[in-house]
């Protein structure tokens, strides 16, 4: 019975950051659709968006496992500090107004682009999960899907919607990621 809840909280916190990796898509969503976008690139954008949110996670994984075996307990400290420069670099950013979405979507380059902006911060936490042993297949789908779907939801939500809502998405994924690098210091 422990045990099923200690999985229950593990996946419980995995989608959690999931869910705020995700938000940094949504947000780039929402203003390439408020830009207006056809359906098609919709797809193309959502299922590039998705793929790099698995390979990033498990690139980073794969390092975290490397660097948690040199460090051993330092590297729960070092995952934690390591969150909470990427969720206080997620908000100083969002706050700062720089927008990603200047690029071509359409082109094969500002694609891949778009996709790996979005993507990398996947990267600082599959090494914060790889320090944890965190079980990797459940991490990368769930960050995989879920940075799909946000992605496609935002937008979708930005093709119908006008204003420039974003920029709280990205504050709001930064803060949740602050927040679990400050509980894993302390």
């Amino acid at each position: 019975m422990v045990e099923a809840h200690l999985h229950a909280g593990q996946f419980l916190t995995l989608f959690i950051i999931a869910l705020a990796l995700g938000l940094d898509a949504f947000s780039l969503g929402l203003g390439i659709g408020l830009k207006g976008i056809r359906l098609l690139d919709i797809l193309k954008l959502g299922v590039v968006i998705a793929l790099f949110h698995v390979i990033m996670p498990l690139a980073g994984i794969y390092t975290g496992q490397y660097v948690g075996v040199l460090l051993g307990d330092v590297a729960t400290v070092a995952a934690g500090i390591l969150l909470v420069l990427l969720g206080g670099h997620m908000i100083y950013s969002s706050l700062r107004g720089d927008a990603v979405q200047s690029f071509d979507h359409k082109s094969l380059w500002g694609l891949l682009l778009l996709s790996l902006s979005v993507s990398i911060d996947s990267f600082s936490v599959g090494i914060t999960l790889g320090m944890f042993a965190a079980n990797m297949w459940t991490t990368i789908l769930l960050i995989g899907l879920l940075g799909g779907l946000m992605s496609v939801l935002g937008l979708m939500i930005g093709r119908k919607v006008s204003g420039n809502l974003g920029e709280y998405g990205e504050a709001v994924g930064g803060g949740i990621l602050f927040i679990f690098g400050i509980l894993f210091i302390f």
